[in-house]
């Protein structure tokens, strides 16, 4: 069976075919024009949508945004990133568009799903899913099936306080607060990342230089690399007490410094974790890549569509 799967995020748009094994047949990736805003998206979408459904023709849609909704009825509360999408109704435009039933969640839910039954956590239960990119956000999924709290939100580990005075796990750890931990560690500093930033035309994206200089053994990397750790750790806590979950999947940009990240993080987590839960959930990698979101969303019109 054919399903479509789309990803609507701020940077990227991504249209999949594929089926509910999580396969994808066909995909259209696209750039994101920011100042066109919601209206300039959904003009993309419009416009891919006839040659895809006509070479695979889906039974239903599955979507993961990148913002707050309503998952039951498929309405966007709002973009942190692009105008246009206040109070829009996704769910009902799509069908509109394609004439087959669409269903719409978070995209950190919909990328937890994809992981949990396609990705790094398939067999485990339950599965946590961090993403760490522009924003931090959560995704839980037990006995194979996405968790949601009351509306209008669930799992939102980014908004965990680390501290009395409001800091929260999202400006310590998204992808512009370690940039900013290397702009300012690197002042006076003549090591691996502080070259290597130096050769930047402009301010921004400071952390894809993170996995170079770690192997390299650049002391300060290894700094930044042990405090975000820890602060991962500290919050991932409070998920693990209360939720217990068996594996943490970590993704999204920051994810990307691979196999370092993961390994500090496995070894923090457990100076947190409570000793009767000791010594915690596995640690890893996102196993979908960059396609964590849209096999997700091929999962969540699988799923919940009824033939």
């Amino acid at each position: 069976m054919n399903f479509l799967g789309l990803e609507i995020g701020g940077t990227k748009l991504q249209l999949v075919a594929g089926d509910e094994t999580g396969r994808i047949h066909a995909r259209r990736r696209l750039a994101v024009n920011r100042a066109a805003g919601g209206v300039g998206i959904r003009a993309q979408i419009a416009a891919a949508l006839p040659e895809l459904m006509a070479a695979h023709p889906p039974a239903a849609v599955g979507v993961g945004f990148g913002g707050p909704v309503d998952w039951q009825t498929g309405r966007i509360c709002c973009s942190h990133q692009i105008d246009g999408w206040h109070e829009f109704e996704l769910a009902v435009w799509l069908r509109e568009q394609t004439g087959r039933p669409v269903f719409v969640d978070n995209d950190a839910n919909v990328a937890a799903l994809g992981e949990a039954l396609h990705g790094a956590g398939r067999g485990a239960n339950p599965v946590f899913w961090i993403n760490m990119g522009s924003g931090v956000g959560g995704g839980l999924v037990v006995a194979g099936q996405l968790y949601h709290g009351a509306a209008p939100g669930e799992a939102e580990i980014g908004h965990v306080r680390l501290d009395r005075t409001g800091t929260t796990l999202e400006q310590r750890c998204s992808g512009w607060a370690v940039d900013r931990r290397i702009r300012e560690g690197i002042a006076g500093q003549n090591g691996f990342l502080a070259a290597a930033v130096a050769q930047q035309s402009a301010a921004g994206g400071e952390a894809r230089h993170l996995a170079a200089a770690l192997a390299a053994g650049d002391p300060l990397a290894q700094r930044i690399l042990a405090e975000v750790a820890d602060d991962l750790a500290f919050a991932l806590s409070h998920a693990e007490q209360l939720l217990h979950p068996e594996i943490v999947v970590l993704g999204g940009g920051l994810s990307l410094v691979g196999e370092p990240l993961r390994a500090a993080l496995a070894r923090a987590l457990p100076r947190y974790v409570m000793d009767s839960f000791q010594p915690g959930p596995r640690v890893a990698l996102a196993g979908l890549g960059e396609d964590s979101v849209p096999v997700g969303a091929l999962a969540l019109a699988a799923g919940r569509w009824v033939g």
